[in-house]
């Protein structure tokens, strides 16, 4: 006689009410991250949100692998699509961060470039370029790495970079090495070029000096103002930790108020803020400036010094002086807009070695 096979008891009637609420939320959960990843794509391709959503669908929702596919198709996956593949470069539904009339021939992505280095220069970027802000963000990134483009910088410093923003530059900036401080939500990112920047194990070095960089986006607004000076005693406190041997560059948004620089004792000895040891140059004192940039659209003016550059020179080898600085960023585009709410820095500095 076989023995009969007991059915497993079910979940009293609570819990299987708590493990039904517990599977809605993770569903909503995935629901509105879907729904994000599907506006920034649309956003970044100007696209629809039915093509985001089959594009990341069949790429299991994996922003990069999506837009790989949208920009650079098989070519069984052109042909099932009857030639509606996106187009390129001459029919303008690529981006190409680089084909810019007002860039040289020399593009971003150029190994070959046949620009001459300059070995006593060194250049750097700072721009917080408002990936926030989903409006315009394919022309906006364009406008970045037109820039980037134009001035071709040995260093860059980006704030407020998004997931979409990495894959676009690691085509079109090949000729950086592009190092994330994180792949999602908002981040920083640094780019070093790799034909005058090595890296090393936490330092890099150009023309045999080496150098410690760092970036940060420090908490906004004033309300945050006791968070925001800890954190910029962290940045001071890293910066000197550094080798006397090495010198140490920071840049990024700050948002700080030259009062909470005066509340913090001022800057330690020997690391200068950058745009004070040129001696303040008027012209590119404020880089948030809602009078002069648009793009945030509000009734209030301000203007602020929220970007900025710090420096601790090296006490021995090689030396950087600051030589200049300038804004960038302050043409519109021609969506209307500027490339980012924040104009970039812009820094030369003297090589002496």
């Amino acid at each position: 006689m076989e023995e009969g096979v007991e059915a497993a008891p079910s979940p009293p009637p609570a819990e299987r009410k708590r493990e039904q609420e517990d599977e809605d939320e993770e569903a909503l959960r995935v629901a509105k991250r879907r729904k994000v990843l599907c506006s920034q794509f649309a956003a970044i391709t100007s696209s629809d949100a039915a093509v985001a959503r089959r594009f990341l669908a069949g790429s299991d929702w994996h922003m990069e692998r999506a837009l790989n596919a949208y920009f650079d198709p098989p070519r069984d996956m052109e042909a099932a699509a009857g030639g509606a593949a996106p187009a390129c470069a001459d029919t303008g539904g690529c981006i190409d961060l680089t084909a810019d009339a007002t860039t040289s021939n020399a593009s971003v992505n150029s190994e070959d470039s046949q620009q001459k280095e300059d070995d006593s220069n060194f250049s750097l970027i700072t721009w917080n370029i408002d990936g926030l802000d989903l409006g315009n963000l394919q022309d906006r990134a364009r406008g970045v790495c037109t820039y980037l483009a134009l001035y071709s910088p040995d260093v860059v410093f980006l704030q407020e970079v998004i997931p979409p923003h990495l894959p676009l530059l690691q085509k079109k900036a090949a000729n950086y090495t592009i190092i994330p401080g994180n792949i999602d939500g908002y981040f920083t990112a640094i780019m070093l070029k790799k034909s005058r920047v090595k890296l090393l194990k936490h330092e890099v070095s150009i023309c045999g000096t080496e150098l410690c960089l760092m970036t940060s986006h420090l908490e906004s607004t004033k309300n945050h103002s006791k968070e925001r000076i800890k954190q910029l005693q962290i940045v001071l406190n890293e910066m000197q930790k550094e080798p006397e041997s090495t010198t140490v560059i920071f840049g990024g948004d700050t948002n700080l108020r030259d009062s909470e620089v005066t509340k913090l004792g001022n800057l330690p000895e020997g690391i200068k803020d950058v745009w004070e040891s040129l001696g303040k140059p008027q012209h590119c004192r404020y880089t948030w400036d809602t009078q002069s940039n648009t793009n945030l659209n509000i009734a209030y003016k301000c203007k602020m010094r929220f970007d900025r550059i710090y420096f601790r020179p090296a006490v021995e080898g090689g030396h950087f002086v600051p030589r200049s600085m300038d804004l960038i960023g302050l043409e519109k585009l021609e969506c209307g807009r500027y490339p980012s709410d924040h104009w970039g820095i812009l820094c030369n500095f003297d090589v002496i070695l």
